[in-house]
């Protein structure tokens, strides 16, 4: 029998990809389960979510710590505990330290609503919207030290229309994410990425 993948997931907000990534590894039958979410905020809307889908949610409230390594650490032991192969980073709204990355290396994923290289950082939208560009889209890559440096494992262009808005240019990219996430993470779970 084929060996499960664990995964965690990492958000900070609504926590559309990650529902996106629940329904999809339930609909797809992948051979992967997401064993812990972990949250840097109690008050953010993904943890509905996780509760509805009884996966178990491990807030780390990084003002609790001294520094970000002690709060990783402590992420780390949780992710140890669960016996953890991967991490997919949906919306998580802090930068990983060098230590947190060797833990799992080449085993981090991220996505970022842009096409990098251009428009990392947190705006990647509302930047690739302001500077006028006619085509952005989605990015999904390893972490590494870097901030959206990584690796590109895939991407998907979408076209900002004359008439677009911004709001309706994040409801295109989000649309896309929710498409392209899942399917990537098929993908690497088929190609053995995440077996140590």
């Amino acid at each position: 029998m084929e060996k499960i993948t664990r995964l965690a997931v990492m958000a900070s907000g609504n926590g559309t990809n990650f529902a996106a990534l629940l329904k999809y590894i339930q609909s797809q039958k992948l051979p992967a389960q997401i064993v812990r979410l972990v949250v840097d905020h109690d008050d953010v809307k993904v943890i509905q979510i996780a509760k509805q889908e009884n996966v178990p949610i491990f807030i780390i409230n990084y003002k609790d710590y001294p520094n970000r390594k002690d709060a990783e650490a402590k992420i780390l032991q949780q992710l140890a505990a669960d016996q953890v192969d991967g991490i997919l980073l949906a919306g998580y709204m802090r930068i990983l330290t060098p230590q947190f990355v060797q833990a799992y290396p080449q085993k981090i994923i991220n996505i970022h609503p842009a096409l990098l290289p251009s428009f990392p950082g947190r705006q990647g939208i509302d930047d690739a919207y302001n500077y006028g560009v006619k085509v952005t889209g989605v990015t999904i890559h390893f972490v590494n030290d870097g901030v959206d440096s990584g690796k590109i494992i895939a991407q998907e262009p979408v076209r900002i229309e004359a008439d677009d808005s911004l709001d309706s240019l994040e409801a295109k990219i989000h649309a896309v994410e929710h498409q392209l996430y899942p399917k990537t993470l098929q993908k690497l779970i088929t190609e053995g990425v995440f077996k140590s």
